[in-house]
């Protein structure tokens, strides 16, 4: 009897390439973590400082417009009371908050080198703010000035002068417009921007690339017309095509 070669099984080639890919599959798996904690990370301080800088901006406005200062100027034999409130004082802190908003929205408006110059100047103008809060607190030239209108005497001054708590206030909220700016500054790159939303497509308008491919797939795609069907021969009349040419 002859023996009869029984087939052994060939190794399989592919048996290699999970080993292979693995490393592969675990730096992806790698990438994808870190994407996911910065798009995290980049969402939580989004929201943060757009919580931030509109609610300092809206207590800046609010507070530079309450009474800062008062006191009294004498005129004749009495006195008139006179109060001032932080825009009478120094108008800069209410003004820094606007730019602050439109900063705070130019954000999103730009990339790269132009939201870190828009970020930097968010940053400013909360310190600008905060610092024209704190000199304007102690001030007295503004009521000094009222005392002379008053009295109608140049060299009038006012007397029992008073401050108030709104500067202070006004200063807090000019701290939370530069804590927003700082947030810009270290993780503005994270966040989305509105310009890459509303862009059109590069092709779309042009006669060539994938708007060619696009009306070459929908050419390709005519709906056949059977001569025989009165309604197709209408539906093809309605397209402007032949219905009696051949197919």
């Amino acid at each position: 009897m002859t023996a009869v070669p029984v087939p052994q099984p060939r190794a399989a080639g592919p048996t290699a390439t999970p080993a292979a890919s693995t490393p592969a599959r675990a730096g992806r798996d790698r990438d994808r973590e870190r994407d996911r904690d910065g798009g995290s990370g980049g969402r939580r301080s989004l929201a943060a400082a757009l919580l931030l800088g509109a609610a300092g901006a809206a207590v800046v406005l609010i507070a530079s417009g309450q009474t800062w200062a008062g006191g009294t100027a004498a005129v004749g034999g009495g006195s008139v009371s006179l109060d001032a409130n932080g825009r009478d004082i120094t108008g800069v802190p209410a003004a820094l908050a606007v730019v602050g908003l439109a900063a705070l929205v130019a954000v999103f408006a730009v990339r790269r080198a132009g939201r870190l110059l828009v970020s930097a100047l968010l940053a400013l103008s909360g310190a600008g703010a905060a610092l024209s809060a704190f000199l304007g607190a102690s001030d007295r030239s503004a009521l000094n000035e009222m005392a002379a209108k008053t009295t109608g005497d140049t060299a009038a001054t006012v007397q029992a002068l008073s401050h108030t708590a709104w500067p202070y206030v006004t200063a807090g909220g000019s701290v939370l417009i530069l804590l927003a700016g700082l947030l810009a500054l270290v993780y503005g790159r994270r966040w989305p921007g509105m310009s890459g939303r509303y862009e059109r497509p590069a092709a779309a308008g042009s006669g060539t690339g994938t708007g060619a491919a696009a009306r070459s797939r929908t050419a390709g795609k005519t709906p056949v017309v059977d001569p025989d069907r009165p309604e197709d021969l209408w539906k093809a009349l309605d397209r402007g095509e032949d219905p009696t040419r051949e197919q």
